[in-house]
């Protein structure tokens, strides 16, 4: 079973990258680019690699005039590798490797065309390249002499964060962590330690996008996640890396799910999620209801789900809303928008930025914005749909239409 889910979890990656590849060629003409990366081979001694031993990587874009002292670090996601197996296989792959990785796009948050990403456009914005499966938590010393594979995500976390500070995040005026999926498990594990670097920046904050992987204990498929960290937490020996808020109340294994210890990170946390969330719909909870074939209609057209399948998405919501209101404080250190559209990860793409669906009448770029910024509060669950929502359209229409609603000629939303 688990070797047969981590396929479905590989294909569901690749399936990503090739919607992906769609989006860039609208947003190409428009400002967005590829960043070329910056490897850090002096970190290699010091033992901060991939899981194949290469270096620590990163691409940045400088920032330009109001922006050159401000900061905004996102982090790749990629999912986990669960045994020596699993990491070992991970290694030949660029989710394993810096030497495999190919520039990234910078879009969304990291987009530098000020229409469509105002509040961060010319700020130095910093990739992570994701390559160490374990949210850059681990630090083994030992390498492992069957693999050959290194478990030094904290390292990795570390080096790349003393290479920006030397140059130049050390006088940040404003930072802001953030990742999606993995790496936005990651931004929250790490936010407290990232504010710790700046503590003469007047603003720092964290932003978690499409990483609060649910419990679910009354969810189908409970033990399969359960069973899943459990092995994460053991093949990374994090059991003494997590946060001791949590470990000392409970099993170690329990606390990569988020809702166990959000509520004790001391720097102040935006969290971004889908509602009818894509990728733990499809990976954590439907291979226990009947599995990927039974489902396949329904997951690539939604009109298509049958009254049960509804029902079971409907259900994850639910749960999945009421768990996120129960550990989000009502304060204005907290950010929260939930919206109904199926998709998983948001900000580092136009659609998922500047052009996503609005909650509230805010986009994500704008309630983000607003929350960074002190501008005002912002905490909204969208209840207009119950259902989940296919919120995607055309790539070849997507920043037109876009820029359009920018300029304020229609009130544009990507619901149907």
């Amino acid at each position: 079973m688990g070797k047969h889910i981590q396929t479905m979890v590989d294909q569901w990656l690749i399936k990503l990258l090739m919607c992906s590849v769609f989006i860039l060629n609208a947003q190409l003409a428009h400002g967005a680019k590829f960043v070329n990366l910056t490897f850090l081979e002096w970190a290699v001694p010091k033992g901060a690699v991939c899981l194949d031993g290469s270096p620590p990587a990163y691409a940045l874009d400088e920032g330009i005039g109001e922006g050159a002292n401000n900061w905004v670090i996102f982090i790749e996601g990629g999912g986990w590798c669960s045994s020596k197996a699993d990491c070992f296989n991970r290694s030949k792959i660029p989710v394993g490797s810096s030497l495999l990785k190919s520039r990234p796009f910078f879009s969304g948050i990291m987009d530098n065309n000020q229409t469509f990403n105002p509040d961060f456009y010319n700020w130095n914005r910093v990739f992570v390249m994701y390559c160490d499966g374990g949210s850059f938590m681990a630090d083994i010393e030992e390498v492992d002499p069957e693999t050959n594979v290194t478990y030094r995500g904290a390292r990795i976390f570390d080096a790349i964060m003393d290479d920006l500070l030397a140059k130049g995040m050390k006088n940040a005026d404003n930072a802001l962590l953030t990742g999606g999926s993995a790496g936005g498990l990651a931004t929250t594990l790490n936010c407290d330690k990232f504010r710790g670097l700046l503590p003469n920046a007047g603003r720092v904050k964290c932003v978690a996008d499409s990483g609060t992987f649910l419990h679910g204990e009354n969810l189908p498929g409970v033990k399969y996640r359960e069973d899943y960290f459990a092995h994460v937490v053991q093949t990374h020996q994090l059991a003494q890396r997590l946060p001791t808020t949590c470990t000392s109340k409970m099993d170690p294994a329990l606390c990569l799910f988020p809702e166990n210890f959000i509520r004790d990170i001391q720097t102040p946390l935006f969290v971004l999620e889908a509602g009818f969330e894509k990728f733990q719909i499809e990976n954590n909870m439907i291979p226990m209801i009947g599995g990927t074939q039974q489902w396949n209609r329904c997951i690539t057209n939604l009109t298509l789900c049958n009254s049960t399948q509804l029902h079971y998405m409907k259900e994850f919501r639910d749960v999945f809303v009421e768990t996120l209101l129960n550990v989000i404080d009502k304060s204005a250190c907290r950010g929260l928008f939930v919206h109904s559209c199926y998709r998983h990860g948001h900000i580092a793409s136009r659609d998922g930025w500047a052009c996503s669906t609005k909650v509230a009448d805010k986009t994500i770029a704008k309630a983000i914005g607003d929350w960074y910024f002190d501008r005002s509060y912002f905490q909204e669950i969208d209840h207009q749909y119950n259902l989940p929502q296919n919120c995607t359209i055309p790539a070849d229409e997507l920043t037109k239409k876009c820029m359009e609603s920018l300029k304020g000629k229609l009130n544009y939303s990507l619901h149907p």
